[in-house]
């Protein structure tokens, strides 16, 4: 019966990489070391009950916040749709690529990116990016004259 060669390595396959070290402080890493804690723990001297207690408390803190921080980006990205699905029909400016300010009526929306995009007059703008907003049919704030009153010099002495 025929013997194959066998040829020597150095214990290391070329497929093993260096383990990677956690950079976040997780719910996984917090019960390891936990573990690990009570693992090595001096028999004569265990951890106290309390202490025990008081580490698992810390343990469901900890999962809770980064419950209730998940949930808050989820909450805020809802909310941003909403507040883009409302554009719809609106008459909306914003400031264009030369930092002029272009108004036009907002046809639609889109959820691809993770700002919503309107599209005002043909053009994408970010959600962020939009600066007033004017229901149909009404007239913008400012008119232009400076004053920020939306009135134009002396027209208010004309309808009185």
């Amino acid at each position: 019966m025929p013997v194959e060669a066998v040829t020597g390595t150095n214990g290391v396959s070329p497929q093993q990489t260096g383990r990677v070290p956690k950079q976040v402080m997780d719910s996984e890493l917090f019960l390891t070391l936990l573990v690990t804690q009570l693992r090595n723990q001096d028999p004569s001297s265990p951890m106290d009950t309390n202490e025990m207690i008081g580490q698992t408390t810390n343990l469901a803190t900890m999962e809770q916040l980064t419950n209730m921080a998940a949930m808050s980006e989820e909450n805020f990205s809802l909310q941003m749709r909403m507040a883009a699905a409302g554009l719809i029909g609106q008459t909306v400016t914003y400031l264009n690529e030369a930092g002029e300010s272009v108004s036009g009526t907002a046809t639609s929306v889109s959820y691809r990116y993770g700002v919503p995009t309107v599209n005002v007059d043909g053009v994408d703008v970010k959600l962020d990016a939009i600066s007033g907003v004017v229901a149909p049919g009404a007239a913008p704030p400012d008119s232009g004259d400076g004053d920020g009153d939306g009135a134009e010099s002396g027209d208010e002495e004309t309808k009185a």
